[in-house]
């Protein structure tokens, strides 16, 4: 019996999950409403019963057991209070995964190993929450992929013809925004740089269309609008007519009576040409900082269900200088890609032979999307003090895997610590007051030595994006190790999820 192999978008407003079957080719699975996307929402009956998926979405906004959007708070401490028990955004992802599992599992069997995608510009902390709900969820995951470059992979797969040069893939959903630009020859894909924003997507939209709606009833009744009586549900659905449309009507009946707002298709994107300037500059340093101007592109990829808007299609084509395709289903591809990617990344005699020729040429080369540093002391001229700074190890756009060794040294005799740590940060950046440390830690080292003894610093950071640093002391080999991987602790998930009964 051949491995069971799926590849699974976890995405901020919809999930989407796929296999790829006997002859090696990628499909989505339908949940069991017959839907090729699901929610990603989760409500709680009771204490033990959870409903994820277009039920939950219903009363989404209305009802208070009801959670949406929590993927933007992943590695973060952000607590959901429901019946007295607080939950995490480990916990509502992991029941989302369990829903794609088990309506997977219903017609194919058993899933033998999974990839989940990330978001490129995701931090360090929300990857490793990402693969923590695939555990909790009975997954088997050993590898991830940015989804992006999921993305160019299902595209190299799925063109139909010899793909030659360098090519954007614009990938916009509900909550992110990542940018990529990839270097493809023929089922050979290099990744040149990516960039994005984490809080960027279609639901930023959603609530700039929700304070246009509340302004106008304000206007028109004097009152306050209910949040209640015009949801993120409602606010998704007027946003989509205006994608069509010049102009929407709005019915909102309350308590406070019943109102007709309208809504026209410039207001709307006037409200959102704010965030939409964002993707705009993002798009721009990609490029810039890999040297590469518009001309050096062959084509531009949509991805993401907010690219269906047409402000969106404006933008991209006014930054790149012409139109951009989309490919299939952009709320698909994603998750497509990832099923390829599994089955690129397993073990060779689990496939059947057609699933061996689908990946056999495939070669994938992804960059880092961060610069991760260790504090430092740099002395000043006269070396009686010093100040302390940032002192990047790997850079942003790091061809992977890599391993880059620095040498550093003691500060004064008979220094007996080395306080280490792993920085990370969107820009390079020496002040510690505008990066995130992932990791500290201390390096004890032997009495009684001089100042200036070497100290080693290696951090490696291998395809699967996961990061080994090691601080060695080299006289005596004392050394201090941190493997910032899939299996990192330090993110917990509250629930047993075989506690609960998802639907």
């Amino acid at each position: 019996m051949m491995s069971n192999l799926v590849g699974i978008d976890l995405g901020t407003t919809y999930s989407a999950i796929s296999r790829l079957d006997d002859n090696g080719n990628p499909e989505i699975i339908d949940n069991s409403e017959g839907q090729n996307i699901t929610p990603s929402i989760v409500s709680f009956e009771n204490e033990s019963n959870v409903i994820v998926g277009n039920v939950a979405m219903q009363i989404y906004g209305v009802d208070e057991n009801t959670f949406g959007r929590f993927k933007r708070e992943m590695g973060t401490d952000k607590e959901y209070l429901v019946f007295d028990k607080k939950y995490n955004p480990v916990s509502l992802s992991s029941f989302v995964l369990k829903k794609l599992k088990e309506d997977c599992e219903k017609n194919h069997g058993a899933i033998s190993e999974a990839v989940v995608t990330i978001p490129a510009n995701f931090a360090n902390e929300a990857r490793e929450a990402t693969l923590i709900a695939a555990k909790t969820a009975g997954l088997s995951v050993k590898n991830i992929i940015n989804e992006p470059t999921a993305a160019a992979l299902y595209y190299a797969y799925s063109s139909g013809e010899e793909l030659n040069g360098i090519y954007a893939i614009y990938d916009l959903g509900g909550g992110t925004f990542d940018i990529s630009i990839i270097k493809v020859k023929g089922s050979d894909i290099e990744v040149l740089n990516s960039d994005g924003v984490s809080r960027l997507g279609g639901d930023d939209f959603d609530n700039k269309l929700i304070e246009i709606v509340m302004k106008k009833f304000k206007k028109q009744t004097g009152k306050e609008l209910d949040p209640e009586d015009f949801t993120k549900n409602d606010a998704e659905i007027h946003k989509k007519t205006l994608s069509s449309r010049d102009k929407t009507k709005i019915r909102i009946s309350s308590t406070k009576g019943r109102v007709v707002l309208e809504v026209t298709k410039e207001e709307f994107e006037n409200s959102i040409s704010r965030l939409i300037a964002q993707t705009e500059i993002t798009c721009e340093n990609v490029l810039d900082e890999i040297k590469k101007s518009v001309n050096d592109l062959n084509e531009i990829i949509l991805v993401g269900g907010s690219t269906r808007m047409p402000s969106i299609v404006k933008s991209v084509e006014k930054v790149f200088k012409k139109k951009p395709k989309t490919f299939g289903n952009p709320d698909e591809a994603v998750a497509l890609g990832a099923a390829l990617y599994v089955a690129y990344k397993s073990d060779p005699s689990n496939l059947t032979p057609l699933q061996k020729r689908a990946i056999s040429k495939v070669n994938i080369s992804d960059v880092t999307t961060k610069f991760f540093g260790t504090s430092v002391v740099k002395m000043n001229s006269e070396e009686s003090e010093g100040l302390v700074q940032n002192d990047i190890l790997i850079r942003k756009g790091e061809k992977l895997p890599c391993s880059i060794t620095k040498d550093y040294a003691t500060i004064v005799e008979n220094q007996t610590r080395i306080d280490c740590d792993v920085t990370e940060s969107n820009v390079e950046e020496k002040e510690l007051d505008f990066v995130k440390k992932i990791w500290e830690g201390k390096l004890d080292l032997p009495p009684g030595r001089p100042a200036n003894q070497q100290i080693k610093v290696t951090f490696s950071y291998d395809e699967n994006q996961t990061m080994k640093c090691s601080f060695v002391d080299v006289e005596s080999n004392k050394k201090t190790e941190i493997n910032l991987s899939l299996d990192n602790e330090n993110i917990q998930t509250d629930i047993d999820i075989n506690d609960f009964k998802v639907d």
